[in-house]
């Protein structure tokens, strides 16, 4: 005797539905990009801008996600992703939704549509995790990095994430 199945199987001629796409196929990948962009923005003008500090010895999620937008900033993907995705797998919800809009930006749209899945699963919703800008600009104070260690800055110059960060 042959075991009921679980789920039926699917009638002849029916599909099933395609996933709905995180950006819609006529939305330019430069204005998703600049969507990434202002969101870094909105958090570097806010008082998260703050968690930088002391970011370097506690490593929390607020830290991580700030320092990844202030990568993205600079123009160091590599480096900001690797943060986002820290950020997020410590519950940080905006790490999450930056990852899915960044993916939609540069077309991994797989990707894109797991980080808003998982975005979602942690509850974001914009009017909730999105800081309020405190500051009208998110240019960085002349000398602003000149505080930092030798550490920090030789990381900030690299084109790549350093060999030890990256997964094997």
């Amino acid at each position: 005797m042959r075991p009921t199945p679980v789920r039926p199987a699917l009638q002849r001629g029916r599909r099933r539905r395609r996933p709905t796409p995180i950006v819609e196929p006529t939305v330019a990948s430069a204005s998703v990009l600049a969507e990434a962009q202002r969101l870094c923005n909105v958090v570097l003008r806010s008082e998260d801008i703050k968690t930088l500090g002391a970011f370097a010895a506690d490593y929390d999620a607020a830290g991580a996600r700030t320092f990844a937008c202030l990568l993205y900033t600079l123009k160091r993907t590599d480096g900001a992703l690797y943060w986002w995705r820290f950020a997020a797998g410590a519950g940080d919800e905006l790490a999450a939704h930056l990852l899915a809009v960044h993916h939609a930006a540069v077309g991994r749209r797989t990707d894109a549509r797991v980080w808003r899945a998982i975005a979602r699963m942690m509850g974001f919703a914009a009017e909730r995790h999105l800081p309020s800008p405190v500051r009208e600009s998110a240019q960085l104070a002349q000398g602003f990095t000149r505080s930092w260690g030798v550490n920090l800055q030789t990381f900030l110059q690299q084109s790549q994430l350093p060999r030890e960060l990256v997964a094997h």
